[in-house]
Order: C-alpha cells, then sequence, then structure tokens
C-alpha cells in the first residue's frame, strides 16, 4: 500500500522541476532588460500566485521550514565559505554594531513606530520589529554579486547580512516568548548572549574539524560531501540544542573557507568546493525568491496598507539611525583595532539603502504561532515591508552605487565583482 509520504514525493518533484524551470525562464528573460535577477523572481511568483488564485488553482504552501532548514542553510554557507578573515578583520567593530546593536535598535524603533503611529500592542510591535530588524543575506548577496563595488564594501555589506541575520532570528524567538510569558530585560539579555555565543563555538568547532578532515583526504568528491554535511548538520545541531542555527552554520563556513587546504586553493583560483557550492547557492536562490513572491498574497496587503506605509517608514528611519549615527559616530570616534579607519560616507548610503529584507523575515512571519494576536496584521506588515525593500530597493541599489561609491572611486581603484 501506498502511503501518505510516498503520494507527496511526485508533487514535490513536480514542484522543484517547475521552479526551477521558471527560474531559467525568468534568467533568460530579464537578461537584456537589466533587471535584478532576485526582483525578476519574487514578481514571477507574485504573478504566479495571483494567476492561481484567480483560476482557482491550488496554491503553494510554503513552509517556514522548507525555508529556514533547507533553502538558507546552503545560502549563508556559501556566502560565508567566500569571506575572508583578513577584511572581516578589517571591519570587525563595525560589523559587530550592525549585527547586534543594529538589530535591537532598528526593532525597537519599528515597535515604537508601529505602536505610537497604529495603536499595535507594543510586544506585538516588537515582534514585527524583530522580524525586519536584520537584512537577508540571501537578498542582500544575490543583488550585490552584479554590482561592481570595492571588495572591502562587498565585504561589509556581506559579512553584515550573514552575521546580524542570526541575531535577528534569536531576537524573534524572544519577542514571541514575551507574548505568551512575561520575560525580564536580564533574562532576555542572557538569553540573546548566550544563544548567540554558544551558537558560534558550535560552529567554530565543527568547520575547525571539517578542516583537518578534509587536509588527511585528496578526493573533492568526499570534500564536496563534507562540506554539505558541515553546512547543515551545524544548523541542525544548534537548531536541535535551541540555540541559532544560522550562527552555527555561517561561523563553520567562514572557519573552513579561512583554515587548511580550503584558504590556499581560494588563493591560487582552484577550489571545487567554491565553484560547486556557487551553483547550488544559485539553484537555492532561484527556489527561495520565486517562493517569496508565491507566498505573499498582494490583494490582502491592500488592506493593512496604512500599518504597512507606517512600518516602512520604520525600518527606513531605524536604518538611517544605526548606519549614519552609531556606525558613522563610531567610526569617527573609535581608535581600537577593527574601527580605526573611517567608514566613507559614500559607502554609509550603500548601506543605508542594501538592508534588503527576503526569505528569513518571510519565513518568520509564516512561522508566527496560530493563536498569537493579530497574527494577520503582523503578517501582512512584514509582507508589505519586503517587497518594497525588494522591489524598490533592491532595483535602486545600482543607481546608489553609481551616484556616490563610483564617483568617488580613487581613479585604478580595484571594484567589485
Amino acid at each position: 500500500m501506498t502511503t501518505g509520504v510516498d503520494d507527496e514525493i511526485p508533487h514535490i518533484l513536480d514542484l522543484l522541476v517547475g521552479l526551477l524551470a521558471l527560474a531559467a525562464f525568468v534568467a533568460i528573460v530579464v537578461r537584456p532588460l537589466r533587471l535584478p535577477y532576485t526582483v525578476a523572481l519574487v514578481v514571477a511568483g507574485l504573478i504566479v500566485g495571483i494567476v492561481a488564485s484567480v483560476t482557482g488553482y491550488p496554491a503553494v504552501d510554503v513552509s517556514p521550514d522548507l525555508v529556514l532548514l533547507v533553502l538558507l542553510p546552503g545560502l549563508v554557507f556559501e556566502a560565508a565559505y567566500r569571506l575572508r578573515i583578513v577584511e572581516l578583520r578589517r571591519w570587525f567593530g563595525g560589523l559587530l554594531l550592525l549585527a547586534i546593536p543594529g538589530v535591537v535598535i532598528s526593532a525597537a524603533v519599528v515597535a515604537i513606530v508601529l505602536s505610537v503611529a497604529t495603536g499595535l500592542r507594543p510586544d506585538l510591535a516588537f515582534i514585527v520589529g524583530a522580524m525586519v530588524s536584520a537584512t537577508d543575506p540571501a537578498a542582500v548577496i544575490a543583488t550585490f554579486k552584479r554590482l561592481a563595488v570595492p571588495p572591502a564594501l562587498s565585504t561589509m555589506v556581506d559579512g553584515e547580512s550573514l552575521l546580524n541575520d542570526g541575531t535577528g532570528l534569536v531576537l524573534f524567538a524572544i519577542a514571541v516568548s514575551a507574548v505568551y510569558a512575561p520575560v525580564s530585560p536580564a533574562q532576555a539579555v542572557v538569553s540573546f548572549v548566550g544563544t548567540v555565543v554558544i551558537s558560534g563555538g558550535i560552529g567554530a568547532v565543527t568547520g575547525f574539524v571539517a578542516a583537518r578532515v578534509i587536509g588527511t583526504v585528496a578526493d573533492h568528491l568526499i570534500e564536496l560531501t563534507i562540506t554539505v554535511v558541515l553546512a547543515y548538520g551545524a544548523y541542525l545541531l544548534a537548531d536541535q540544542l535551541g540555540l541559532s542555527g544560522v550562527i552555527a552554520t555561517v561561523t563553520a563556513g567562514i572557519v573552513l573557507g579561512n583554515v587548511g587546504p580550503a584558504r590556499q586553493r581560494a588563493q591560487d583560483g582552484t577550489d571545487p568546493i567554491d565553484t560547486v557550492w556557487e551553483f547550488i547557492a544559485y539553484l537555492l536562490t532561484a527556489v527561495v525568491f520565486l517562493l517569496v513572491g508565491l507566498a505573499i498574497p498582494p490583494a490582502r496587503l491592500l488592506d493593512y496598507l496604512g500599518p504597512i506605509l507606517w512600518g516602512i517608514v520604520a525600518i527606513l528611519v531605524g536604518r538611517a539611525f544605526v548606519v549614519y549615527v552609531i556606525l558613522g559616530g563610531a567610526s569617527r570616534l573609535a581608535v581600537r583595532p577593527g574601527m580605526a579607519e573611517r567608514i566613507p560616507v559614500s559607502w554609509m548610503h550603500v548601506l543605508f539603502w542594501a538592508g534588503l529584507r527576503g526569505a528569513v523575515a518571510l519565513a518568520m512571519a509564516l512561522s508566527l504561532p496560530a493563536d498569537i494576536p493579530q497574527r494577520t496584521l503582523l503578517q501582512e506588515v512584514t509582507f508589505g515591508i519586503i517587497l518594497f525593500t525588494l522591489l524598490i530597493q533592491g532595483t535602486t541599489i545600482g543607481w546608489v552605487v553609481d551616484r556616490t561609491v563610483r564617483r568617488d572611486a580613487v581613479p585604478g581603484e580595484a571594484l567589485s565583482p
């Protein structure tokens, strides 16, 4: 007798093949249009969702576990593997400011604005803030791969999106828990810091072990298998312990990419791991952004247009404060290593406008408990903010780079890619 799981397999395979075929079609269509690939995928997903609702075709049920457990680990691992510690050390202080206090401050600004402007309960408003406070690694990294910017700026943007994503998820978990049971500030701080530190430790240890094991083998297929186990194993291990899988995977990827044979191969340009993972990340990115479009119901957003607009104002105000006041002020006042170099104002403009939200915020919104008060409002405000950052900021970030970074570039200065 065929089991229920067996019945689902053909449908899952059909969906996967259909998504990849649609992604390839969209890539071919948008290539001559100079439209960001990720934005085009979201639009395609929205169109498919609208057509399905009009024709009565069953909608695609996007599970938050699909995003968080299947797609996200591979995406963040590939990006973390390519980060070089030399560049991270150069801007480490700034990245920490953006990834930890920056996330908390952004969430607080969103909570205050939504609570004052819409009357939403402060604890519920803070949940929205937690969901949209962190920039999304899939959205940011996919966008910056096509822009010619200084490598150091690209490292800052990529590094922030990888590091603050984990802290955003931890903050979200604490915010949701606080709705059901009071959490004191001291408890929240201990839980937050403990989760970040222990998750990072898990990633560092597993990454180092994987690097040592890879150093003992000379078969690139075995090496690639180990990296897949590391990317998803570190995530699942931390997740099973109630910690942050994202932070564990990011740390593991950074360690593996900078320790052992991978480091030398990256310098020589002969790393098969990097080549294969670039392809894996491309596929995962395509599926992620199609799912973002499929999961967001555009018609319902109009019913919550007021709160959505206030949410957009809030994330822009919070982002501006974090980038220009916190990061900008610290880069001019601090003298410790990692913050000694002044961050150019043109870079701050890019950092401000590159605060894209995407799959992670979507997954958090979809994972909200069914009995949480005003669940639909919280979700729709988050969905509206995601669409604004992808469709407006995502399509204009190239213009911002052209008007700031490239205009101010020193003749002969290397730009990436």
